[in-house]
């Protein structure tokens, strides 16, 4: 059956929007020199959103691994953005044209990592610094599209080089700076050369993580600034290549400072954005002052009229600063992916963009509902509106994990498993829709709760663990004592066949019957109303996802072994087998409302679309850069949404079959 896909033409599955932004980037977060638009990394795509109008993106997808670092020409003509790869392949550099939104150029000469990248003042090369693994610097000229020449990145005693910066002034010169390296480069194009020189700290020893270049304010003061992880900044004399000064001098910056930006010069010196490692976005004035005998005095304080700001309850590192024009608006990134639009003139905080830090676990349509998603991780779980992209409401838990979510068809309630062992039963608050705790199945499960599953009466929970047990709980509502409305939940039936942990249930129209894939290479058909096993096939694999098929009287399982098995309810006997992936499981399936279509997904990273009887892929879906989690068809069976380990959450169109 798998050699009829030769006969179908494959096509790319077309993605309409994505749902994340990799704050782990260190400067990934940029502001297009037009204004409208900021670009930043998610997984293996660039995304260029437009910030005038509601959330329109353009998606930049050549890249095979997750973006690493992004620069963009101060023209806005290009973007460069580099990747990482696996160990012993050479990671890739991709030039965009901004206009076209198209790939024109790709370089390969570093290995495993690109960890920075920078446009020289105008535009004539990109400078490239390969990672740990690589460690070496490369200048590429933007005319003829060649490499011109490269260097080790710093001196064999010294740690990794981390950042990179382009002087503003001239062409030929950059910087680079990392772990007791700080070196000016000077590219010498005649004779294909780049010849650094160390600049002298003075036995001041620090790992540098950013660096700012304002060599174009002041001729007398040709500085560039660094930020350092012992929380001070140190600025550096361009043309003497010595060390000025440190500031602060006392009370340095919790947890470092992890990004800079240069706003304006003032009668008070070079006003500076600084973000820190503890989330502190705070507005400085370093002031210069030149005392008897070279000797510089500098003066650091805060801008009067405003407050550093820092979040409430976040306290994740600030990653990126990007200016908005002259600085009168800034948008910041943190290492929790979320992006904040800051007002200059009074440090105010608007959050813009949020989005998953880790693995999505599970991803739910509400019933007949097709702009709106609801996901859980680790901690929380999270409302989406498709159609801007923007999160509605959320519930935190801290230090557990929710595993599984369902939600009733009236969509009043949404059950969550627990891998504390509980299931959590919400509601929505009447005054402000806010997620609100109803009740709580105590000790549901005794090694966590790993698939969750409700009746179309919504009076029914069928919940399977990670021993193996399949349980069937009944919610009765009452009102307690005082006159108050209460809901509580009553086990019916407990089975126990599964020897390891069940990995996902599905409840079939009528009520009557459910089906359970699970960890132990089993699927089983249960009777709900008696409460016995009705069926099981066996198969060598770990099942992962299950559901049925054209009117319910087939399921289709995928797991470890990269195979679709279709297999009769009536006397669980294999009608087909279809390999489905090259490498690695296949995590989750789900299958269109009209039973026509079917979508995989799983440690592929890719998206397969397949005909449900004709067993062929005929749409592929590149986009994520982890493995994907979990795969739903939306009830309109207009769109596709997968969600994966990075913690991105992709939406794909779906095709005219």
């Amino acid at each position: 059956m798998a050699g009829d896909n030769d006969i179908f033409d494959t096509k790319e599955l077309e993605l309409k929007r994505v749902i994340g932004f990799n704050g782990t980037v260190s400067g990934g977060l940029i502001v297009h020199p037009d204004r409208e638009h900021i670009i930043y990394p998610l997984g293996c795509n660039v995304i260029i959103e437009d910030i005038t109008q509601e959330s329109k993106q353009s998606i930049l997808s050549s890249h095979t691994n997750n973006v690493t670092c992004i620069a963009v020409s101060n023209d806005g003509r290009y973007i460069v953005s580099g990747q990482e790869t696996y160990m012993g392949f050479k990671a890739c550099i991709t030039l965009w044209d901004y206009t076209t939104k198209t790939a024109i150029q790709k370089w390969e000469l570093h290995k495993v990592k690109v960890q920075a990248l920078a446009f020289s003042a105008n535009g004539k090369y990109v400078f490239s610094l390969g990672g740990q693994d690589d460690g070496s610097v490369v200048v590429w000229d933007m005319v003829t599209r060649e490499p011109i020449c490269g260097s080790p990145a710093q001196v064999m005693s010294a740690g990794v080089t981390y950042c990179l910066a382009a002087s503003k002034v001239s062409d030929d010169v950059f910087v680079t700076g990392g772990d007791n390296t700080l070196r000016i480069w000077t590219l010498d194009r005649e004779n294909r050369k780049i010849r650094p020189v160390n600049t002298t700290l003075g036995g001041v020893k620090r790992i540098i993580t950013c660096i700012e270049m304002v060599d174009d304010q002041d001729e007398k003061m040709a500085y560039f600034f660094c930020g350092t992880t012992t929380g001070d900044i140190l600025c550096i004399n361009k043309a003497t290549n010595i060390l000025q000064f440190e500031v602060p001098a006392k009370n340095k910056f919790s947890l470092g400072v992890t990004a800079l930006s240069f706003v304006k010069m003032s009668d008070k010196g070079f006003n500076m954005l600084v973000g820190t490692g503890s989330g502190i976005v705070a507005n400085y004035d370093i002031g210069v002052a030149f005392e008897s005998g070279n000797k510089v005095k500098a003066i650091f304080k805060h801008r009067q009229d405003v407050q550093p700001w820092k979040h409430d309850v976040e306290t994740s590192a600030i990653t990126s600063i990007a200016k908005r024009g002259a600085g009168h608006q800034f948008y910041v990134g943190t290492a929790h992916s979320q992006v904040y639009k800051f007002q200059y003139s009074n440090l105010t905080a608007e959050l813009i963009k949020t989005c998953h830090s880790s693995p999505i676990n599970d991803v739910i349509f509400p019933y007949g509902v097709s702009q709106l998603i609801i996901t859980c991780q680790e901690g929380e779980i999270r409302v989406w509106n498709l159609s801007t992209g923007k999160e509605l409401r959320r519930f935190v838990l801290a230090n557990k994990t929710c595993n599984a979510l369902a939600i009733s068809r009236d969509g009043k309630i949404i059950v969550s498993g627990w891998n504390d062992g509980k299931i959590r039963i919400f509601g929505f608050q009447a005054k402000d829709l806010a997620l609100e705790l109803k009740h709580i199945i105590l000790d549901a499960h005794n090694k966590g709760v790993t698939a969750v599953a409700m009746t179309s009466t919504g009076n029914c929970i069928v919940s399977g663990g990670g021993e193996g047990q399949v349980r069937v709980w009944d919610i009765i509502t009452g009102v307690d004592q005082n006159g108050k409305k209460e809901m509580r939940a009553q086990l019916r039936h407990s089975m126990k066949e599964h020897k390891n942990f069940v990995a996902q249930i599905v409840i079939r129209s009528n009520d009557k019957e459910c089906a359970s894939a699970g960890g132990d290479g089993t699927s089983i058909i249960w009777d709900l109303v008696k409460g016995i096993r009705k069926n099981v096939v066996f198969a060598n694999t770990l099942f992962k996802s299950v559901c049925y098929g054209e009117e319910e009287l087939q399921i289709i399982t995928c797991g470890t072994d990269h195979k679709l098995g279709y297999w009769e309810t009536y006397d669980g006997s294999m009608i087909r087998e279809l390999e489905a992936a090259k490498a690695g499981a296949i995590n989750s399936l789900d299958i269109s409302s009209d039973h026509s279509a079917l979508v995989t997904g799983g440690e592929e990273k890719l998206i397969k679309l397949w005909l449900y009887r004709e067993g062929v892929v005929t749409h592929v879906g590149q986009g994520h850069s982890a493995a994907v989690l979990r795969v739903r068809i939306a009830p309109d069976t207009k769109s596709i949404i997968s969600v994966s380990e990075d913690g991105a959450i992709l939406q794909w169109r779906f095709p005219k079959m």
